[in-house]
């Protein structure tokens, strides 16, 4: 029998879920993501009518609007039950506009988890289209790509081809720039600390730190001890004396739980403790929510929808969380009434915070139907709802305060009575930056470390050791993927849901690289596009204007703003930047900066010119001399030659020294036997995938440039292993040949799909698109401004 109606999502992973919970009268059906989109060879927004958007069937997806109109037809609903967000609203609308305009029982379906009571009741309860909220994902979208497609071609013409700008990408890539900036202008100061390491009548010995001299608090501040001959007289002055305690406190401490999961903290977390990069986390979140299969019970949706900034958990849930800790644990980690907690200003409490869908699927039980990654991430969920809804872990805190002669020191200890939620989870922590006072926190940190003995006020105390040791105050820290989420999370800018496209998109762009220690600097052209822009357009790489943006968007989405009358209010500034950026922004591209130093092939002076990497000395005789050289520039400006140099590896062709060289993209690894040799090797490390090689089955893969930059995929074990690849290899088996690995292959005609990479096998499927980032490439030419 035919069924009666017709359910449209997103993914076909979720339609095949749901199909299973929904029985035969409901065909489910996917739309692999968006099937409209703004053109990409032109503008597509009408700026003489009110900002109209020119959407247009992406062309990967017309076969698939076909058959979504041709299941359609005779059928008695439309349940549009694309994901529940913004992004999702505007898919549904499309779909609805495109495949069921003219169907008088089109409803809107919002599933926030994928269970089958969740599914069934979703569909017995359907609300209308939500006008308000399509105003909202419009606006960004014609935001965006105002920005975006007239600002890169800008940049193309006055720096490069193929740069980009966008409203929360170039913002973000300025605080990157900001913080190297304030890391290189620091200046250390040398400061010293006295600890005194001794004992009572009660075992443990304990360290104390000298807190204050001659009435001064050593704050580094005001006052600080400023070498080493200020600590070695104050190490003379207490010589001989008496060690009695002065004053002792104690206190009882509670630490509190951490919320569950929004979207900006999952992804944090997961970089802090699994080393997860945002998009990994986001895609791996993504299956989770959509469907597992496991064994007999078919596929299951393990967690909630996971774009969401709110930390509300329904009723049932709670009930649910409650009991599974009184059984795991026992009623004293049971607090006496649930805990809740306050979402931050502007949330979008419409979802649930990320929480698993049912505490029966416990991690252990169905690890083994999960790849590591993804047990790793739904074991962090799951371990930070539970502990979320825990009592606080309870310590007793221990302060000495030691009077000597002039001076005062300080011992503080803890001791944890009660161990509460910290028996499940404990969130994890950012490199710390240093305090006001440059001073680092890990050094405070280690004197509240450990227990004191249970000593009295009048305790007489036998002095072991003095240890004066010096420092250094310490600049902020570079930002690592999660601090930045963090810093971009707290100031407002952007949606937790493109967090992990507008990473990938300036590491991918080379306005930011990240070191093997996981902290992101910007590159020379980060700088350069960084500062052009901002003397441009100062509005757009505001950071409190980008935040004010999203304050708009929200509300646009409450039906407190028309998007249209948003627009004007940026477009009429912003136009008239543009017009005057035209003109006056730098050229860099002809911008030739004259200097002394001589060419040794020529005699010319050389100039310095702007390269893919940076600058570099070049001969102006070019072509005639093709000379070039590196260089870099001292803290005063002034230019100093880099030699080539030889570098820790050997050429694996001639095993010859590789030196660094540099040339007309930027700086790279040169074979010394060349010209007989012409082996040369980017200067970047492979990123590595995580992805064991398909086919020696030892090596790893990791991503690579061929010598004309372009990005390809191989086993580090080359020159042995000879596997090559240019699609992305996916770490998923593939179900037809059972191939460890799937690539992902992008085409016009086909849009994005998944095969196999042995080409014999023959499997595909097509996939969704990945959420839209609020910036998009850079236009296709300069006319693309419009």
């Amino acid at each position: 029998m035919a069924a009666k109606n017709l359910v449209i999502v997103e993914s076909p992973a979720k339609a095949k879920t749901l199909e299973k919970y929904l029985g035969r009268d409901y065909q489910v059906k996917a739309s692999v993501g968006h099937v409209v989109d703004l053109p990409k060879s032109k503008l597509g927004v009408d700026l003489k009518k009110d900002f109209a958007p020119d959407f247009q069937v992406i062309q990967a997806k017309k076969k698939i609007v076909e058959e979504l109109k041709k299941a359609a037809k005779g059928k008695e609903n439309i349940y549009l039950a694309s994901d529940p967000d913004r992004e999702g609203e505007a898919i549904a609308w499309h779909i609805a506009d495109q495949v069921a305009k003219n169907h008088r029982r089109v409803h809107r379906v919002l599933i926030n988890e994928i269970t089958k009571k969740a599914v069934q009741d979703a569909i017995a309860n359907p609300q209308e289209l939500n006008r308000n909220k399509f105003d909202a994902q419009i606006a960004r979208r014609v935001l965006d790509r105002l920005v975006g497609y007239q600002i890169s071609p800008l940049l193309w013409k006055k720096v490069r081809r193929g740069l980009s700008a966008g409203r929360v990408q170039s913002v973000t890539v300025r605080l990157v720039c900001e913080r190297e900036r304030e890391i290189r202008a620091f200046e250390s100061i040398e400061y010293w600390s006295l600890t005194a390491l001794l004992e009572g009548r009660l075992p443990p010995s304990f360290k104390a730190r000298l807190a204050q001299w001659q009435g001064q608090k050593v704050d580094n501040k005001k006052f600080r001890l400023e070498n080493e001959t200020h600590v070695q007289d104050i190490v003379k002055a207490l010589d001989g004396a008496s060690w009695v305690i002065g004053e002792v406190e104690k206190k009882e401490r509670r630490r509190y739980p951490t919320p569950p999961f929004v979207t900006s903290k999952l992804q944090q977390e997961a970089a802090r403790k699994l080393g997860f990069q945002p998009r990994r986390t986001m895609q791996l979140a993504q299956q989770l929510y959509e469907g597992i299969e496991l064994g007999d019970e078919g596929a299951v949706g393990l967690i909630t929808y996971m774009r969401t900034d709110s930390t509300r958990i329904s009723a049932d849930a709670l009930t649910s969380v409650r009991q599974h800790i009184q059984a795991q644990y026992g009623k004293d980690y049971v607090p006496g009434k649930p805990n809740s907690y306050r979402s931050k200003k502007g949330a979008q409490d419409a979802h649930e915070a990320i929480r698993p869908t049912s505490l029966e699927y416990t991690p252990q039980r169905v690890r083994r139907y999960l790849r590591r990654d993804m047990f790793q991430l739904y074991s962090l969920i799951w371990d930070r709802f539970v502990a979320s809804q825990m009592v606080p872990a309870v310590y007793d805190q221990t302060s000495f305060e030691i009077p000597v002669r002039e001076a005062v020191f300080r011992a503080t200890g803890q001791q944890i009575k009660f161990d509460g939620f910290m028996k499940v989870y404990i969130e994890g922590r950012d490199e710390r930056a240093p305090q006001a006072n440059g001073e680092d926190e890990e050094e405070d940190a280690q004197d509240t470390d450990g227990v004191l003995p249970d000593l009295h006020k009048g305790d007489t105390l036998n002095l072991l050791s003095m240890d004066p040791r010096q420092h250094f105050t310490q600049p902020p820290p570079r930002y690592t993927q999660a601090s930045l989420i963090k810093e971009l999370d707290e100031k407002g800018i952007g949606r937790p849901s493109t967090y992990a496209a507008i990473i990938s998109n300036i590491l991918d762009r080379e306005y930011v690289t990240q070191n093997e220690g996981r902290s992101l600097a910007p590159t020379d052209l980060g700088f350069l596009v960084t500062d052009l822009l901002v003397e441009s357009f100062p509005d757009i790489l505001n950071v409190e204007f980008t935040a004010g943006m999203e304050d708009e968007l929200d509300k646009i989405e409450e039906g407190k703003e028309k998007w249209t009358k948003a627009m004007k209010r940026f477009y009429t500034p912003f136009s008239r930047d543009l017009k005057k950026a035209e003109k006056e922004m730098r050229d860099v591209k002809r911008q030739e900066v004259p200097t002394d130093i001589g060419c040794e092939k020529c005699g010319a002076k050389m100039v310095i010119k702007w390269g893919r990497n940076g600058e570099f000395l070049a001969c102006p005789q070019y072509p005639e001399c093709k000379n070039t050289k590196n260089f870099k520039r001292s803290e005063s400006g002034e230019i100093e030659i880099v030699a080539e140099e030889e570098v820790n590896e050997t050429c694996e062709q001639c095993g010859r020294p590789m030196l660094l060289r540099w040339g007309k993209f930027g700086r790279f690894l040169g074979c010394s036997g060349y010209p007989e040799c012409k082996n040369i090797q980017p200067l970047e490390k492979p990123a590595d995938l995580g992805i064991k090689c398909p086919e020696c089955k030892k090596g790893d893969l990791k991503e690579r440039k061929s010598r004309w930059g372009k990005v390809f995929y191989g086993c580090d074990k080359y020159p042995e292993c000879k596997f090559a690849s240019w699609d992305k290899p996916i770490p998923t088996p593939c179900p037809d040949c059972d191939s460890p690995i799937l690539v992902e292959k992008i085409t016009k005609r086909n849009g994005r799909t998944h095969r196999c990479y042995k080409k014999e096998c023959g499997y595909s499927v097509q996939v969704a698109e990945p959420e839209q980032s609020s910036e998009k490439p850079a236009a296709q030419s300069s006319t693309s401004a419009g």
